[in-house]
């Protein structure tokens, strides 16, 4: 099976659901098409499961225990990132999902909206305590998202253009942990 899954997630992250293929896949994870049905339905249930894998690691990461918005949106930040490089095939197949129109996310967005609307009411409660300056909280952790996530979903353009002639070039990540921390604690005004 962690063939197959690797296999899996290697076809969805370049092609998408449509294009991959089960035998494209049975081929990658070095079996046939009937073994590989051995093990598996078919390709629909695989996608679905990975695809649930990301968001579950997403859901998992944010931390209000501590009242301090620099430690709460440092650590989120930090966890990001680490997904990011760690899982950067994932996090593909959600963003390729998405930009194909999201059908296959409906039982992800109703609990991404409550995990939202928590994650909001704790940055406007921050906001309200005037550890923070007033701003939308849901541009805030869009914005959030779409700077660690770049890393994974564009990382030959980041490979590309950071270091040209480099191939195979990776950010240093606490390097980038800080500047993306320092960027957005900067802009929400705290030290």
């Amino acid at each position: 099976m962690a063939a197959i899954r690797a296999a899996a997630i290697a076809e969805f992250s370049q092609n998408g659901l449509k294009g991959t293929s089960t035998q494209a896949i049975a081929e990658r994870a070095g079996l046939t098409k009937p073994q590989l049905h051995y093990y598996i339905e078919g390709k629909e249930e695989l996608y679905e499961e990975l695809l649930m894998s990301v968001v579950a690691d997403w859901k998992g990461i944010w931390d209000a225990g501590s009242t301090e918005p620099a430690k709460v949106l440092g650590d989120y930040i930090r966890s990001k990132i680490e997904l990011a490089f760690a899982k950067p095939e994932i996090s593909r197949i959600f963003t390729r999902e998405v930009l194909d129109g999201g059908r296959n996310l409906e039982k992800f967005w109703p609990g991404a909206r409550k995990n939202t609307r928590d994650k909001v009411a704790v940055i406007n409660g921050w906001i309200a305590r005037g550890l923070m300056q007033p701003m939308d909280a849901h541009v805030l952790l869009m914005g959030i998202w779409a700077m660690t996530q770049f890393y994974a979903d564009s990382a030959l353009q980041v490979q590309q253009l950071r270091k040209a002639g480099h191939p195979g070039w990776v950010p240093e990540r606490e390097a980038l942990v800080n500047e993306l921390t320092g960027f957005v604690l900067r802009g929400c005004g705290i030290r």
